[in-house]
């Protein structure tokens, strides 16, 4: 997996899988005394015990747990495809993650980002990347790896970018608003961004991430602000509460299965007062045309 980032797996996926790795040796030597234990002798006891472990001893909640879990199962299962072990034992294991409520930002909350100038240069270039990705829906690693190859002109003759997903790889067509285009074009002489080859001259995810937060404090957002929270705000305040289809959002993040986007649209309380809004106003306006014509 080391050697197959960027190309398979991103960092952080690596990161992920080392960490769930350090946490069954230290579960192996607590609960068995031992540094390392036959591949045969993992069953659902063990995978329910080590669930404990986790919860317990780790102090993980519950999706923590479950994502670790699934990280030693699938290399479980990579054991199990090529017949070392007779059966999966992670086939009644019944661990679910809870669905948590995305956050995401307002309109205003967008609007405050926008005017805001700050005194410190990097504060205003991590803002406009944030910014992009909110207009954009991508991803982290999907910014940092844009190049002037993803914008091609598409089917209106508008801009668009052009980029399979590093997660998914799934290709996402994501038409750009005027927002995001001034965006390109205030970065595109910037010197790292010619010596790289890249469209945006951004900094390390947890760079990134830490100067939100100090832009969070100065906005007056009371929220803790990461830069996944822009894929977030894409799907909710920027597209499917301006009333764009959710087969089209779904399209543009590079979903593979529209199930996923509908998690966003769960949390659109005001996109489903807008909707019923107009329902009311015609129920009300056919009760006065009944009433005009009895009277």
């Amino acid at each position: 997996m080391k050697e197959l980032i960027d190309r398979e797996f991103s960092i952080n996926t690596h990161k992920k899988y080392v960490t769930a790795m350090h946490h069954i040796q230290e579960f192996l030597f607590e609960r068995y005394k031992v540094n390392d234990i036959a591949i045969k002798k993992i069953d659902i006891a063990f995978i329910n015990d080590f669930d404990f472990f986790l919860r317990n001893t780790k102090n993980c909640n519950n999706n923590s747990t479950i994502k670790y879990i699934r990280n030693f199962g699938k290399i479980v299962k990579q054991c199990y495809v090529n017949g070392w072990i007779e059966k999966d034992p992670f086939l009644n294991y019944r661990g679910k993650v809870k669905e948590k409520e995305r956050a995401y930002l307002s309109e205003q909350e967008i609007e405050s980002l926008i005017n805001k100038t700050f005194a410190v240069e990097r504060l205003n270039l991590v803002r406009d990347i944030f910014l992009f990705s909110c207009y954009t829906g991508l991803a982290y690693i999907d910014v940092q790896q844009l190049g002037p190859n993803n914008i091609a002109i598409g089917i209106d003759g508008e801009k668009w970018i052009f980029k399979n997903r590093q997660k998914t790889d799934t290709e996402s067509k994501i038409p750009l608003l005027p927002i995001a285009l001034d965006i390109l074009s205030k970065y595109d002489t910037h010197p790292q961004c010619l010596n790289q080859n890249k469209l945006l001259p951004i900094l390390s995810n947890q760079k990134m991430n830490a100067y939100l937060k100090e832009i969070a404090d100065v906005c007056g957002i009371n929220k803790e602000l990461t830069f996944h929270i822009a894929r977030h705000t894409f799907a909710t305040t920027v597209t499917l509460t301006n009333g764009v289809p959710i087969e089209s959002v779904s399209k543009m993040l590079g979903h593979r299965n529209i199930r996923t986007t509908q998690h966003y649209a769960k949390v659109l309380d005001k996109k489903v007062s807008e909707d019923m809004k107009i329902l009311r106003d015609k129920f009300k306006q056919n009760i006065v045309l009944n009433q005009s014509k009895t009277s």
